[in-house]
């Protein structure tokens, strides 16, 4: 069974053209992703522990907020990690293409 082909959308197309900006992209993705889950483990399982320790303590004095604050910042790693992997493949597919453009 052959599988199905999937036009590229609007923003791969642009990224495809615009490789300079793509690569501009691609390293602002990378630091972005490194400072955005430098410390997020240890301060994930700080958290944990000081709500695990305090309990309800913990919690009226912001514990889970912050807990909350651990995980968006997760999310927002993972969104950096997507953008830097979808540069990654525009440019890999443009160099290997180089000689059709």
């Amino acid at each position: 069974m052959a599988a199905a082909t999937v036009a590229p959308g609007a923003l791969y197309l642009f990224l495809y053209r615009q490789w300079w900006f793509t690569f501009l992209l691609l390293g602002a993705s990378f630091v972005l992703f490194g400072l955005a889950s430098a410390t997020l483990v240890r301060s994930v399982m700080s958290s944990w522990e000081f709500l695990a320790t305090y309990g309800l303590d913990a919690v009226r004095d912001g514990g889970l907020w912050q807990l909350g604050e651990l995980i968006f910042s997760g999310y927002l790693a993972v969104a950096f990690y997507v953008v830097f992997k979808l540069c990654e493949k525009v440019l890999v597919e443009r160099l290997s293409n180089a000689k059709e453009d």
